[in-house]
């Protein structure tokens, strides 16, 4: 309360109620979206962040700020090219997605931000638009078949297609393989037969780098003539790979 003097006596009058909320962030659905993203990928490099949350990279400084304050996410540099963002513990908890909390392995960097660049131009085309698909992520897929039980592979991803009018592959499940080094081409040629097995994956996509790609490419020339369809390779988007620094 507030006392001012007049002629006539005190007037009296009241302070502003503080709000509950005072001092907390208030998250938007491009926060929530944001911080699912960097947990679903281990972390996301700024400039890819701020091309899926479809935001000037000059505003995202600002957006990642806030999450610091909130205590759900931090930032830094971790190798070349633009900083990252990833969450902390107490972002895991928020978000619900429960998977350990940390900085990305810097081992991991190239792979992280490629398998995010694919997602990204994967969801810029018109079938995903018309399909409205949702992307299941390696860290999803990891959870859900823990390393002591499991024999199969586990893809970088799946696509899952929902089964709504209109949509070209309403019900299919799609494999997304990553490839910027060249495996052998023996284990290639495994990973693809494994996710064709059947009832498995209706599509293995596979994004591959240049000098990964002649390795793909034989071992899905190899594959029996009846699997060669269903495996489909493409070079990555230019995005997946991380900009060469400013002189």
């Amino acid at each position: 309360m507030t006392a001012q003097a007049s002629g006539s006596g005190t007037i009296t009058t009241a302070r502003p109620a503080r709000r509950a909320d005072a001092g907390s962030v208030r998250l938007s659905q491009r926060d929530i979206d944001g911080l699912l993203l960097c947990g679903e990928h281990f972390g996301a490099p700024l400039d890819l962040l701020a091309l899926a949350l479809r935001v000037h990279q000059d505003r995202l400084p600002a957006i990642v700020a806030r999450w610091r304050r909130a205590g759900y996410a931090d930032t830094g540099r971790l190798g070349p090219g633009p900083g990252w963002c990833w969450l902390t513990r107490a972002g895991m908890t928020e978000t619900g997605l429960g998977f350990p909390a940390g900085r990305p392995a810097l081992g991991r960097l190239a792979h992280i931000r490629a398998v995010l660049a694919a997602r990204l131009w994967l969801a810029g085309s018109p079938a995903w638009s018309q399909g409205q698909p949702w992307w299941h992520s390696e860290r999803r897929l990891r959870a859900e078949h823990p390393a002591a039980g499991r024999k199969e592979h586990v893809p970088d991803a799946e696509i899952h297609w929902p089964s709504i009018a209109g949509s070209p592959y309403a019900g299919q499940v799609w494999a997304i393989e990553v490839e910027l080094t060249p495996k052998p081409i023996a284990r290639t040629t495994r990973i693809m037969t494994g996710l064709l097995s059947p009832l498995r994956y209706a599509q293995v996509i596979y994004l591959t780098a240049p000098a990964a790609r002649p390795v793909v490419t034989r071992a899905a020339g190899g594959l029996p003539p009846g699997d060669q369809p269903r495996v489909v390779v493409r070079e990555l988007p230019a995005a997946a790979f991380a900009p060469e620094p400013t002189p």
